[in-house]
């Protein structure tokens, strides 16, 4: 057996599913991207393919969405509503969503292409990776029809619309760094799957998607918290640029920018310590 070891060393073949090291496995990530970009578009073809609607789908959802709630909060709770209230749901309906979308989806990427792990050897930090791509191609038309609902909303294009292209990228990297740590988790606890739609909905209500949270919290403890939270960092650097009324500070574009860097690196340590796992648990 030793000398079987030592002849596929000699040869530099690699046993499936060792953790190379980070600088090594990010170079491999690096050289092989394009199989994240082709599997994202197979996934996101096949999500809608049997569906009579196909990818209309991913307009619809959110239409009905902006809809119930425009409704809800726009007339039966018209006095909470925050100011220019259908561009403020649009942002926040169409961004969390992709944000939320990412980790979620990619909370399966391992386990749901567990044949695939087990046969080959590649980064298998290609997988949610390959689930922020799909979410991203599934948002980019959405934001283009947001943008033009926007103005048929009342909202005149300026330099602050500029602002969505960096918080795009922001928030992207701090959506693949939590992609990863739940698809990691997943692995390890697949009732993760199950508590993810109640994550998805406290984030929901705690992020400002349809009410402001700097005007309605009085609270001095508990206002920054909230204000802090990524999600809602992303989205009202957002608002500040595309909407009338809105602002944000430096501070604000700093936190969001260190929440970005900071869980995109945790989300890539974490992922690549269980990269020996992966293959064994799935």
């Amino acid at each position: 057996m030793s000398s079987l070891a030592s002849l596929a060393s000699s040869a530099k073949l690699n046993r499936v599913g060792t953790r190379p090291p980070l600088l090594k496995y990010l170079r491999d990530f690096f050289q092989r991207r394009a199989f994240a970009f082709t599997m994202a578009r197979y996934s996101l073809q096949a999500a809608t393919t049997k569906s009579s609607l196909g990818a209309a789908w991913h307009v619809v959802v959110p239409a009905l969405q902006i809809g119930v709630y425009g409704v809800i909060f726009g007339v039966l709770f018209a006095s909470l509503r925050p100011p220019h209230f259908v561009p403020y749901l649009m942002v926040g309906i169409v961004l969390f969503q992709y944000i939320t979308g990412c980790f979620t989806e990619g909370a399966r990427a391992i386990t749901s292409n567990g044949s695939l792990v087990r046969s080959l050897d590649f980064p298998r930090i290609l997988l949610p990776v390959s689930a922020v791509v799909s979410n991203a191609l599934r948002v980019v038309p959405l934001i283009g029809l947001m943008l033009i609902g926007l103005v048929l909303s009342g909202e005149i294009p300026s330099i602050g619309w500029t602002w969505l292209i960096p918080d795009f990228v922001l928030m992207t990297m701090f959506a693949a760094g939590a992609t990863m740590i739940s698809a990691r988790l997943t692995v390890h606890t697949e009732d993760v799957n199950q508590l993810l739609p109640f994550v998805v909905r406290i984030l929901f209500y705690l992020s400002g998607v349809f009410w402001n949270i700097d005007k309605m919290i009085h609270i001095a403890a508990l206002k920054p918290i909230l204000h802090y939270n990524p999600i809602h960092l992303y989205m009202a650097i957002a608002r500040a640029g595309l909407i009338q009324g809105y602002t944000v500070t430096a501070l604000d574009w700093i936190v969001a920018a260190v929440w970005a860097v900071a869980i995109l690196v945790l989300g890539t340590l974490f992922f690549w310590q269980a990269e020996e796992k992966y293959g064994r648990n799935v």
